[in-house]
C-alpha cells in the first residue's frame, strides 16, 4: 500500500503521542520504538514508509573487514536500494556495542533523498550526522563497525526494532521524542484520526492555559465542551 501525499503531509503535524493513542484505541499497544532516540532533532517530523535491513550477530569468520568488497553486501545494497521517502530501519537486536551505520552511509541516503533512519542499535560518527539534514533515530553512540558484532543479512523483510515490530511498508513516524510504527493499512485513518485528536487538544491547551479546570473538558463530558470547541475550531480555522 503506497503512502499518499496527503496522508504524509497529515502525519507531518501531528505528534507520536497522538498517533499511539490512535493506535491504542485499535488495540495496538507496542507501536512506540523502545530506547531509540532522535539524534540532533531539528524540528522537522519524519514520515516515510519502512525499508528495513535486519542484523544477526557476527561470526567471525564470516565477516571480516574485508565483507564490505563485496558489492552486494546486504548493508551497502540496502543503503543504495532504500527508495526515495523511505524510512530505513535497522534491526540491530537493541545491541548498541557496534555501529549500525556511520556518518557516510547516512550522508548516501541523505543525498538519495531517504526520509530518514532509525536503528536500535548506534550510530558512528554521531556528531557528524547530527549535523546531517536527515532525520537520524539511535540509542546510543558506538564507536566500533557493525562488523565487530553485527552481520548483515537480509533486506526488506519483517525485523523488530525497539521491540516493535516493524513490516516493510508501514509508516515511520519520528518527532522529538521518538519513533512510532503505523501498519500500513491503517496508515490513513490513523492519520486523519489524529488531525482531529490535534485540534481538539490545542483547543483543550488553550482553555487550560486559561485557567480552566480539566474536569468536564478532557474528556469533553461537559455539554457545552463540544459546542465550545466547535467555535473555537471556526475562529481558528482547524
Amino acid at each position: 500500500m503506497l503512502l499518499s501525499d496527503a496522508t504524509r503531509a497529515k502525519l507531518k503535524t501531528v505528534s507520536t503521542a497522538t498517533l499511539c493513542t490512535a493506535l491504542f484505541k485499535r488495540g495496538l499497544r507496542n507501536q512506540f520504538i523502545q530506547d531509540v532516540r532522535p539524534l540532533g532533532h531539528k524540528g522537522d517530523t519524519m514520515v516515510g514508509p519502512a525499508f528495513t535491513l535486519r542484523y544477526i550477530p557476527a561470526r567471525e569468520d564470516l565477516n571480516p573487514l574485508s565483507a564490505f568488497q563485496d558489492r552486494a553486501h546486504p548493508q551497502r545494497k540496502a543503503v543504495e536500494e532504500c527508495p526515495p521517502g523511505a524510512v530505513f530501519v535497522i534491526d540491530s537486536r537493541k545491541d548498541a556495542r557496534a555501529a549500525s551505520a556511520g556518518s557516510i552511509l547516512v550522508s548516501r541516503l541523505m543525498v538519495r533523498g531517504v526520509a530518514g533512519i532509525v536503528t536500535d542499535g548506534g550510530f558512528r560518527d554521531s556528531p557528524e550526522i547530527a549535523e546531517l539534514a536527515i532525520p537520524a533515530y539511535h540509542h546510543r553512540p558506538s564507536a566500533p563497525t557493525n562488523l565487530t558484532h553485527h552481520q548483515a543479512l537480509d533486506i526488506d523483510v519483517p525485523i523488530g526494532c525497539g521491540d516493535v515490530p516493524v513490516w516493510p511498508g508501514d509508516v515511520m513516524v519520528g518527532d522529538a521524542e521518538g519513533v512510532v510504527a503505523i501498519p500500513a493499512y491503517l496508515a490513513d485513518e490513523i492519520a486523519d484520526e489524529a488531525v482531529e485528536m490535534t485540534a481538539f487538544e490545542d483547543f483543550v491547551t488553550a482553555e487550560v492555559m486559561g485557567g480552566r479546570s480539566i474536569l468536564g473538558l478532557y474528556p469533553p463530558t461537559d455539554p457545552e465542551t463540544p459546542g465550545q470547541f466547535a467555535a473555537w475550531r471556526r475562529a481558528h480555522r482547524r
